[in-house]
């Protein structure tokens, strides 16, 4: 073999190494949370069983609508820290319009139980009416997501508490729920099982969502621009992208995935306070930047949000297992946001 092949020999090999390296080390939160998974399947046998499958998927169908809808703030290189506040008001909205009527602290008696397409009606608008309004502000005063967010969830925070303070609930929570609607969320029957264990109702329709989600992302114009303004906002300006419009369009279909989250989220729970949804903001970021979600713009897939929320429910569900202390979870939280935001900034920079 010649110097010069030998030269190429060495240099191929070198840059197979280098990509298997960064393979790795782009992958790395992944991999480590597998490890952990792995280990915590062998320590406890049961959380590979049915029961505890199904509660991680579960868990996973509950959280997913607010990874969506933050995602496409965080692919305009935004985010949105008003999230939990906003699936806290629709969960408590929703609650109060369809408590049982015959419930001792109906919060509105004089209304009776709504439908339940009514109220998803009601706080999905709701949610996309908060969400416009952050987009609002973005786009018009070209103020930074991380402020305007900021500001929103402490307003739907003090509205929250306003709201359980107004009818005849007096500040209680939000229970009592109609039979109705607990069937239609959780399921009784469920519409599907796996053994003897049922699913809930809400696993099929994030399923559901996560298809519309998926179609609205990669075969539609709004997808399209949205995608373009996060990579480049100027150049999408000018190739006739309305900004204004994608912008405001984004934060909405946000806003009406949080509603979505607080009308499953109030009957999954069956007990709404004003601290329902608080921090799932903090879930969903996690979970989009462990799935792939550049802050950096422009970047993101709806496979990788999903693998995302599954792997973060996987960690939370097998750390108890063997023995973690239940009050470490938000400093996990806040190490795999740190870890996961240096990862992704590597791969910008390493593209540049």
């Amino acid at each position: 073999m010649s110097n010069e092949s030998k030269k190429l020999a060495e240099k191929a090999q070198g840059l197979t190494a280098q990509k298997v390296g960064d393979a790795l080390l782009n992958n790395a939160l992944i991999i480590i949370m597998l490890v952990v998974a792995v280990y915590v399947a062998i320590k406890k046998p049961s959380f590979l069983g049915p029961t505890s499958l199904v509660n991680l998927i579960s868990l996973t169908a509950a959280y997913l609508p607010v990874a969506l809808g933050i995602a496409g703030c965080i692919v305009l290189t935004g985010t949105d820290l008003s999230a939990g506040r906003a699936v806290g008001l629709t969960a408590c909205v929703s609650a109060s319009l369809l408590q049982s009527a015959t419930a001792a602290n109906k919060m509105w008696p004089g209304i009776g139980t709504l439908p339940i397409p009514v109220v998803i009606f009601i706080a999905m608008g709701l949610g996309a009416c908060i969400g416009a309004f952050n987009g609002f502000f973005v786009a018009k005063f070209k103020l930074h997501p991380f402020i305007v967010t900021l500001a929103t969830q402490l307003i739907l925070y003090t509205t929250l508490l306003l709201y359980v303070q107004m009818g005849n609930n007096g500040g209680q929570a939000i229970s009592s729920l109609d039979q109705g609607y607990r069937n239609f969320v959780v399921g009784d029957p469920p519409l599907f099982t796996f053994g003897s264990v049922r699913i809930p109702n809400y696993v099929i329709y994030a399923l559901l969502l996560t298809a519309i989600m998926w179609f609205i992302w990669n075969k539609t114009t709004f997808g399209k621009n949205m995608f373009a303004l996060g990579a480049n906002e100027e150049a999408a300006r000018v190739s006739g992208v309305n900004v204004f419009a994608t912008t405001v369009g984004v934060f909405a279909l946000a806003g009406a995935m949080y509603g979505w989250a607080g009308f499953v989220e109030s009957a999954r729970i069956a007990s709404n306070t004003a601290n329902t949804g608080v921090n799932y903001e903090l879930d969903a970021i996690a979970a989009c930047v462990i799935g792939g979600v550049s802050f950096v713009g422009g970047i993101g897939k709806i496979s990788g949000i999903v693998i995302g929320v599954i792997m973060l429910r996987l960690i939370f569900v097998a750390l108890p297992l063997v023995g973690m202390d239940q009050q470490l979870q938000y400093a996990i939280k806040g190490g795999i946001i740190l870890f996961a935001c240096a990862l992704d900034m590597r791969k910008y920079l390493v593209k540049k």
